[in-house]
């Protein structure tokens, strides 16, 4: 699957749970980035550049980076 759209889904998972405030849309889009993601999809949103993603996504990849 191709990096940009990778970014684009992160992105979007991370604005439809926005409302529920940062630290639970972050916790949210790395949980849904862990649990429904296939392990080639999480490996190029990992080796991609993570200052292309919003902040919630950011940090939600960087969290899923650490294990």
């Amino acid at each position: 699957m191709d990096v940009t759209r990778l970014r684009y889904m992160a992105d979007q998972i991370a604005r439809n749970l926005a409302p529920q405030g940062e630290a639970q849309a972050i916790e949210g889009t790395f949980q849904h980035i862990r649990d429904y993601w296939d392990p080639r999809m999480k490996a190029a949103i990992l080796a991609d550049d993570h200052a292309a993603l919003s902040p919630i996504a950011r940090a939600a990849v960087e969290r899923l980076s650490r294990g």
